[in-house]
């Protein structure tokens, strides 16, 4: 498998490094004047990314992997805390790669999304609540679908049927997810621009009659379970879809360890979730380019 793992590496690396020398603007900001780092930001944002995929949540003993094992791929590594630094200044630069890897798949322009948010766990105890620099952000909540209560986040995904990430978003634990879709549509307007009639699905938490008709305004349908009351709905057809977002959440949790970020601030764990959704991307866009099956999966990839 050290073949597939220097195949996607060097791909990636290729691809940040081309969009770097078109977008220079794109790159985390460092001063004019000062030492040019020996890692660039395109081995960065690859180093980061293999991370992910090869399942390391401890940057220390990722760091101890790739100098035993990847120094014909990264002849310069640096120590834990200046990866780290690094790291969490270049989650915007990780958002831009993502975007551009997701846009030259053959799945980008599918016809169908599903939506879902899946928590972000950021603490159990009293004492880390209170010490946490994500207080403020990390609110207490409830998943109804693993039926616990949590300090954390949720992360909203909006996703095609081959589990590409199309829109994301962090968010407390207790937003609403209705209100976090509408400003994620908000947001990235130019995706229903392109796609005229767009069809959701989603589950019964996505209800009501105005924002449904925010939806249709936008040109988006929605499919969804009828909710206790209400009178059977079309989505009833589309209940086997719905299980593609719970395997694109178990993934995110099973694979990629999203519940082990080990962030302890908010650029921290935004820079830890955007390396796990970047991870899956590549992943998915590896698969298409090979012509090998677009799974909800990641690569199996032997360490």
């Amino acid at each position: 498998m050290a073949n597939d793992v220097d195949t996607l590496a060097t791909a990636i690396y290729a691809t940040t490094d081309d969009m770097l020398k078109e977008h220079p603007d794109l790159a985390p900001w460092r001063p004019p004047v000062g030492i040019t780092p020996r890692l660039s930001d395109a081995e960065l944002v690859t180093l980061a990314t293999m991370q992910a995929i090869l399942g390391y949540t401890s940057e220390a003993k990722w760091l101890r992997y790739a100098r035993a094992h990847l120094r014909h791929l990264f002849p310069y590594l640096p120590q834990q805390p200046g990866y780290n630094k690094r790291l969490r200044k270049a989650a915007g630069l990780m958002r831009s790669v993502n975007r551009i890897l997701a846009t030259t798949t053959s799945v980008w322009s599918d016809d169908v999304w599903v939506v879902d948010s899946t928590p972000v766990e950021c603490g159990r105890s009293r004492e880390t609540v209170k010490r946490s620099g994500l207080a403020g952000w990390a609110k207490c909540g409830y998943c109804a679908s693993h039926s616990r209560f949590l300090w954390g986040l949720h992360l909203h995904l909006v996703c095609t049927l081959q589990g590409l990430p199309i829109a994301f978003a962090l968010t407390g634990a207790k937003a609403d997810e209705r209100e976090t879709l509408l400003d994620l549509l908000a947001a990235e307007c130019k995706l229903l621009r392109e796609r005229p009639r767009q069809t959701l699905i989603g589950d019964k938490n996505y209800f009501g009659r105005g924002f449904e008709r925010e939806l249709s305004e936008r040109g988006v349908q929605l499919l969804r379970p009828a909710r206790k009351g209400e009178r059977e709905r079309p989505a009833a057809l589309f209940k086997p879809l719905r299980q593609v977002i719970e395997s694109i959440n178990e993934t995110f949790k099973g694979q990629l360890d999203l519940e082990r970020h080990r962030g302890r601030t908010p650029g921290g764990v935004i820079a830890r979730v955007m390396q796990r959704i970047l991870a899956l991307t590549a992943a998915i866009w590896h698969n298409d380019a090979t012509g090998q099956t677009v799974l909800r999966s990641l690569i199996a990839y032997d360490h």
